[in-house]
């Protein structure tokens, strides 16, 4: 029997199908007696030392075994003094998350016209109707570093130079990725990720899939899709690539890293060509999806020592 967690945190990264998981995680709480603890703190990653303390507090004597979620970057717990929990989170494509949080903030999504309004009520109408190409080749604060290094702090944590683009946040949430989150998949193969999550952690994802695929669930999740996106000029998006070299690195190897981990429980991959590189990037042998021959480990123990960290 494989050690059970009692304490699973997903702290959610911003427009990368958090809202599709919070809804199956409601379901399977339900129907595999867990405790999910939610938050309604939306917009607050950032905390104060005494922020992170008495958070801490509060999740720890949560009732066990809990989920907890919430958009927050990610928090140390064993720095004051607490069991460090399982972490678990998803990424995605760092353009395509800041374009669907670009249009999400301006006309919301299919659960409402007025759901924009109601999320950013302050915004003036010239901003809501800002071209997306103007925002990113004028250097619009909403288009420009830093704003756009957003999925690196989650995993690099509260220190304030995780807030920075550059390689020191870079290294310290690659590290975070290695040594403290039992899974991070990417919403492109949110199937795969789905199936990880069944087979790391039962108790809480049992069924996950089938639930996933069941066509009344996925009515449910189709009105959670941003309305009114629209494409940037190719002369826009180079540009945010450009300003987002940090964010794509750490794509990538959380990519590389999570393909690594399909292979080593037989899952192949069944996605479309992924589209080139920006030029900055040096190619990795890793990208190739044929199999690549590891030194074999027994899962179990592998899993053990996930769970042990």
């Amino acid at each position: 029997v494989l050690p059970f967690p009692s304490q699973v945190v997903y702290n959610r990264v911003g427009k990368c199908g958090s809202r599709t998981v919070v809804l199956l995680l409601r379901i399977l709480s339900e129907k595999h007696g867990f405790n999910l603890v939610t938050s309604d703190i939306h917009n607050k990653t950032r905390l104060t030392k005494n922020e992170q303390m008495e958070l801490i507090k509060n999740i720890s004597t949560a009732e066990q075994p809990y989920l907890f979620t919430r958009h927050v970057h990610f928090l140390n717990f064993s720095r004051f003094g607490g069991d460090q929990p399982v972490y678990i989170n998803i990424i995605r494509d760092p353009v395509n998350r800041f374009l669907s949080n670009y249009f999400f903030r301006r006309f919301g999504d299919w659960r409402g016209e007025q759901n924009h309004m109601i999320r950013t009520p302050s915004m003036r109408q010239e901003e809501r109707y800002l071209d997306i190409n103007v925002c990113i080749l004028e250097n619009y604060p909403e288009c420009s570093n830093p704003r756009l290094f957003y999925i690196i702090p989650y995993f690099c944590g509260q220190h304030p130079r995780c807030r920075e683009p550059g390689e020191w946040a870079l290294e310290r949430a690659k590290l975070n990725v290695n040594e403290n989150f039992l899974l991070v998949g990417i919403l492109e193969e949110l199937e795969d990720v789905l199936l990880l999550l069944e087979r790391f952690l039962p108790h809480y994802f049992k069924d996950v899939l089938s639930i996933y695929k069941n066509p009344e669930h996925r009515k449910l999740g189709n009105l959670t899709v941003t309305v009114k996106k629209t494409v940037p000029s190719p002369e826009a998006i180079q540009v945010l690539y450009q300003r987002m070299r940090y964010e794509y690195e750490f794509y990538y190897y959380v990519k590389e890293q999570f393909h690594l981990l399909k292979r080593k429980f037989g899952l192949k991959s069944h996605i479309r060509k992924p589209r080139p590189r920006p030029e900055f990037f040096i190619p990795s042998p890793l990208e190739t999806e044929e199999p690549i021959d590891d030194e074999e480990e027994d899962d179990e123990k592998w899993l053990e020592d996930i769970y042990k960290r």
